[in-house]
């Protein structure tokens, strides 16, 4: 057996171009794009099992992406192609080159982005980028064991299981145990080849809606 290598280097400031979205670093240009999707109704509830909490004023998402540095944790945008607009963010977290890991995190995906391909291929362009790109061994999934969307979403984008981190933190003056998941590079092909049969224009009819279902578990 080879022995294990290192990733090439931590995500750069780059901008991943998909057929439905386009992921770039988060900047002062996106606050007034996220305040509004944070704000329209149904959104605040979306920051529920966040660490952040809803924001209620432009100036407080201004300030917050002002205080996002591209170091220890590097957050993107997430625009929709169609419309020119941020629908949400994403961010790299616990990013350890050495040990060829990486963990997907900080995930706001607003309401324009629910029961559409967009979430799916902001969580593709991710991935491919760290295993294709950056030749990362491990990337990770992690949220509150109680958000069951979360654990679903995990398991559809087929990320593995591995555990749970009893009494983990503590988040808005409550307890969290902490589900872990990952995917790996040695099911990365495979899991690959799914998602780009999924995203395929093939895979949707007239109206945008999909053919059949994203299977990613074996």
């Amino acid at each position: 057996m080879s022995a294990p290598k290192p990733a090439k280097s931590a995500p750069e400031r780059i901008v991943l171009e998909g057929r439905f979205v386009r992921l770039e670093p988060l900047d002062g240009k996106h606050a007034r794009d996220i305040f509004e999707i944070s704000t329209m109704p149904g959104g605040a509830e979306r920051y529920r099992w966040l660490f952040s909490t809803a924001p209620e004023t432009l100036a407080e998402v201004e300030a917050r992406i002002a205080a996002t540095t591209w170091g220890e944790d590097r957050y993107v945008a997430v625009v929709d192609q169609a419309s020119g607009k941020a629908v949400g963010q994403q961010g790299w977290m616990r990013i350890r080159p050495a040990h060829g890991s990486i963990e997907i995190g900080g995930v706001y995906w607003g309401l324009p982005m629910a029961r559409t391909p967009l979430a799916t291929e902001a969580l593709y362009l991710f991935a491919r980028h760290v295993f294709d790109d950056l030749g990362y061994r491990r990337f990770e999934w992690k949220c509150n064991n109680r958000n069951e969307p979360s654990k679903a979403a995990a398991r559809r984008f087929g990320f593995q299981y591995e555990g749970l981190f009893r009494q983990d933190m503590i988040i808005k003056g409550e307890s969290r145990d902490t589900a872990w998941f990952s995917m790996i590079d040695s099911e990365w092909p495979a899991l690959r080849a799914e998602y780009e049969r999924w995203l395929s224009p093939d895979n949707f009819d007239a109206d945008g809606v999909q053919k059949s279902r994203l299977a990613t578990r074996s």
